[in-house]
């Protein structure tokens, strides 16, 4: 079975607690269209799991099928060093079907980022270096499309549809419980 590697650290953009006691890790690629549709599914099962999971994203980004997807991802890096990674995020799939340069400097905008800040880390290469160490910890992991998910550092390779997940996701704290208790 494969496994995350590296495992999740703080150099990791993480939703929730990281001692929950279930990480879910996805890579994905914001112009993957399957990514797009898993989206709002993590946002269900983040909502059912609240304090018990912690939710992590890496880079994928399937640059030959998808030519936005590595801009995107560094302009979410972007926004990090704003704060704002995770708006950025969200903004970035719930607009994917209009995916470009202008749309990614829009969505910026949008979140009231300093745009020269903005437009001086796009040009940064630390923040296409961290998108491809990503892409990196993804190919030494196993992943081999997007998105691709990793619960406690172990691939999923069921369906990424809300029952699939959200059942893999109880199983994993049923026996934290157990181990526990």
């Amino acid at each position: 079975m494969a496994k995350l590697k590296p495992p999740v650290s703080s150099q990791d953009h993480i939703q929730g607690n990281p001692r929950s006691p279930v990480v879910l890790v996805e890579y994905g690629d914001f112009q993957c269209p399957h990514c797009g549709a898993a989206y709002p599914i993590v946002k269900q099962i983040q909502k059912k799991f609240k304090s018990q999971l912690a939710f992590i994203f890496r880079h994928f980004p399937l640059s030959e099928a998808h030519p936005y997807a590595q801009i995107a991802a560094v302009a979410a890096e972007a926004a990090s060093n704003q704060g704002q990674f995770w708006e950025m995020h969200d903004l970035i799939y719930e607009n994917q079907e209009s995916l470009s340069l202008e749309t990614l400097i829009l969505l910026a905008q949008s979140l009231k980022l300093d745009m020269k800040v903005f437009q001086k880390d796009m040009k940064n290469p630390r923040l296409l270096e961290k998108v491809e160490a990503d892409f990196e910890s993804g190919v030494v992991s196993g992943v081999n499309g997007t998105p691709s998910f990793y619960i406690n550092g172990a691939k999923f390779n069921g369906s990424y549809d809300y029952e699939s997940l959200s059942e893999a996701i109880d199983y994993f704290i049923s026996q934290h419980a157990v181990n526990k208790g």
